[in-house]
């Protein structure tokens, strides 16, 4: 096993034992394994709560909204975002069509589209790339 795996098992392990002494447990369901770094690609050892039960390795996670992915370095999908602006953004056209105004539509807009597309972006950096898209996406409504 890896030293890098073996301290996350270590570590899982007192996390558990710290929260027995609470009377609270690990959710094995709910909790998972994603390696970032330059061993991503590396097979993944199998990581266990003090009841035997294995977390899965995923190639992405979801965390308070933002997907979080596998890769050589920190990383978020922006792909969810983007459907669910375009679904936002399809709402409220589908809605109010041609009947309200520009400066109305403009408003709903910024109010209800870009708070989708945007969400936990704070929090992360983005590559020129990245950022380009996100333009591109707000900005490609024709």
């Amino acid at each position: 096993m890896l030293r890098e795996v073996s301290l996350l098992q270590e570590a899982l392990s007192i996390c558990q034992r710290n929260l027995e002494n609470l009377d609270m447990s690990v959710n094995a369901k709910k909790t998972c394994c994603l390696r970032i770094g330059v061993r991503a690609n590396v097979s993944r050892a199998h990581i266990q709560t003090l009841n035997g039960i294995s977390l899965q390795w995923l190639d992405e996670i979801r965390y308070l909204g933002v997907y979080t992915v596998r890769s050589s370095r920190f990383k978020i999908s922006l792909a969810n975002s983007k459907r669910s602006f375009y679904r936002v953004a399809s709402s409220i056209f589908g809605k109010v069509g041609r009947v309200a105004s520009e400066k109305v539509t403009i408003q709903l807009f910024n109010s209800k589209c870009l708070p989708v597309l945007l969400y936990g972006l704070e929090a992360c950096s983005l590559n020129k790339s990245a950022v380009s898209s996100m333009i591109l996406h707000s900005i490609d409504f024709s």
